[in-house]
């Protein structure tokens, strides 16, 4: 999958330029209200969120884009929308309630946009990666020392990596949740920060990642309107 960030070797992609700025963000405290609709308006492939059962907040993230601007990827966010304090840790971010619902447009091995290299085709490990990278991304110590703090997030993101190329591994089990309405399989871990899932619908691969909130009762449907999430 191309990505507007670093290239990995092999299994689910690459890494997420947009899911690094979006931790660089949060870690800031940045306000979501920066984010547009825009890049959610150039994809052509439907956005998924959490269907109407969820009642709560819904809030933008970002779009991953290739190199020649095409959208490949984004996420949507609903509950407490998670920050990040560098200078202090947050007592209240670990009662954070929150779930973000990755979508990855399925593509098949193609050439790059500039004709020098192949990109990998997508998959659900591509989405289970990025939803990996995510919460990890919401969820790192900021109690830790700076110096510590990329060597950690470093480490953890190489194992997430690991983890996503191997989903049928025993790390992972299989929970069956609707997706506009029809049960679906997805592939669903647990970890101290959270947990994380990763499944397909129709053209697309579908990610999530969450705290606080439980994945077992969520469903999953096409957002009609994209500019519901601007709050």
């Amino acid at each position: 999958m191309e990505t507007t960030s670093r290239v990995g070797a092999q299994g689910a992609g690459t890494a997420d330029a947009s899911a690094a700025d979006a931790a660089a963000q949060n870690a800031e405290g940045a306000p979501g209200a920066r984010r547009t609709v825009d890049g959610y308006l150039l994809a052509s492939f439907p956005w998924y969120g959490l269907d109407e059962a969820f009642t709560g907040p819904r809030w933008l993230m970002q779009v991953g884009s290739a190199a020649d601007g095409t959208v490949e990827h984004g996420a949507t966010g609903h509950g407490e929308e998670p920050t990040l304090r560098i200078e202090r840790a947050d007592p209240h971010a670990a009662k954070q309630r929150f779930a973000v619902v990755v979508t990855v447009a399925s593509r098949p091995g193609r050439r790059s946009a500039d004709g020098t290299g192949v990109l990998e085709a997508t998959s659900v490990s591509s989405a289970a990666w990025l939803a990996g990278s995510g919460l990890l991304s919401c969820t790192w110590p900021a109690q830790m020392e700076r110096a510590l703090r990329q060597d950690w997030l470093d480490q953890q993101t190489a194992l997430a990596w690991e983890l996503a190329d191997h989903l049928d591994d025993s790390a992972w089990s299989t929970l069956s949740l609707p997706v506009d309405g029809v049960p679906t399989d997805f592939r669903y871990r647990e970890s101290e920060y959270g947990w994380v899932l990763a499944g397909s619908a129709e053209g697309v691969h579908i990610g999530a990642y969450g705290r606080g909130m439980s994945a077992y009762g969520m469903g999953f449907s096409v957002i009609k309107d994209i500019t519901d999430y601007r709050g």
